[in-house]
This record gives C-alpha cells, sequence and structure tokens, in this order.
C-alpha cells in the first residue's frame, strides 16, 4: 500500500469519525432532564413561597391596623367611661335636688308650717337613701347590735345595766358601705359592763 492510499484511508477514517456524532449516554440524558425538573420544581417553590410571604406580610398589615382601631377605640370607651361614670347616678339625684328645691320654695311662702316642712324633707330623705340603695349603698345603723370593729367606730363606751358589754347603745353618725365596701363607719356609743 503506497503512501498515498494510506493518507486517503486515514482521510475516509477521519471523515467517517467526524460525520458520526459520538452516541450520548442515556443515563446522562435522564440526569440532564432531572436536574432541569429539579430546577423548575425549585423556581416552582420559589413563586409559592414569595406569594405566601406577600400574602401573610398582607395579613399582618391588616391585623396591625384592626388592633391599633381597637386600641383607639378602647381607649376612647375608658375616656368616655370615666368622664361619665357617673351620669346614671347624677341623673337619679336630680329629681332630690328638684325636691329639695320646691322645700326651699315652701318654706318661703306665707302659711308655710313645721309640719309640712318636716313632711317635705322627711320625702326627700327617703328619695335620697332610695337612691343611693339603687347604687349598692347601704346605710349602718347598728342600735342594739354587737360592736364591729370592721363596721363601727366607737366614740365612747358607757357602763350600762340594761345592755350586754359590747353592745351598741347610740348612734351618733351612721355609717354607710358600697357594695358591701365601707365607706364611712359607724360612730357609735359601746355599752360596758356597769360598776358595782
Amino acid at each position: 500500500m503506497s503512501e498515498e492510499q494510506r493518507n486517503t484511508q486515514q482521510q475516509a477514517q477521519d471523515t467517517a469519525q467526524e460525520n458520526t456524532a459520538p452516541e450520548q449516554d442515556p443515563a446522562m440524558e435522564d440526569l440532564e432532564q432531572a436536574e432541569q425538573q429539579v430546577e423548575e420544581d425549585l423556581q416552582k417553590a420559589l413563586e409559592e413561597a414569595r406569594q405566601q410571604a406577600a400574602d401573610h406580610w398582607d395579613a399582618l398589615l391588616r391585623v396591625k391596623a384592626d388592633m391599633e382601631n381597637l386600641r383607639r377605640r378602647t381607649r376612647i370607651d375608658v375616656e368616655n367611661a370615666h368622664k361619665f361614670a357617673l351620669e346614671k347616678f347624677v341623673n337619679e339625684l336630680l329629681p332630690v335636688l328638684d325636691s329639695m328645691e320646691m322645700g326651699i320654695q315652701a318654706a318661703e311662702k306665707e302659711g308655710a308650717t313645721v309640719e309640712t316642712l318636716k313632711e317635705g324633707m322627711e320625702m326627700t330623705f327617703k328619695m335620697m337613701l332610695d337612691v343611693l340603695s339603687r347604687f349598692g349603698v347601704e346605710r349602718i345603723d347598728p342600735v342594739g347590735e354587737s360592736f364591729d370593729p370592721q363596721k363601727h367606730e366607737a366614740m365612747t363606751m358607757v357602763p350600762s345595766a340594761e345592755h350586754e358589754p359590747n353592745t351598741v347603745m347610740d348612734v351618733i353618725q351612721k355609717g354607710y358601705s358600697l357594695n358591701e365596701r365601707l365607706v364611712r363607719p359607724a360612730r357609735v356609743v359601746v355599752s360596758k359592763e356597769a360598776e358595782q
């Protein structure tokens, strides 16, 4: 074989190798497809996460605005409660004031007697006690009861054969409680054992 034939044969082989593309390994193709699928899945998961984050951010802003509105409304409600807490009580007291005013006007008229003035004062006093009672204010008038230092303030102790020791004989000033909580103790005279 001549040199020329050998060169021709070599060129033919080189050309044949160039024209035939190398076959790709099927495992490599599967790997590339898997990588592409993973990348697409990650991209999709990232988009979903971004959407969820945006939704959560919007929800957070709404909740924050609701809380701010609630704080504002609560502050206004508390301010109004402080300002107008006594409104109902004042409305109940107004008829008592009207009655007192009418009593004063009646006292200035000719023909006013002590009896009619006393009767009017007693009615007004009863109205006042009724109003206080509706708001949980109770009168403490312990005549004849045992002395209770939680509700009574002893002004003096007097020997008495008629009363058991430590009994309230007289009330100098009545006490008051508000919803069973002492506001003012009753000032009382308490009996002690008579000296023999």
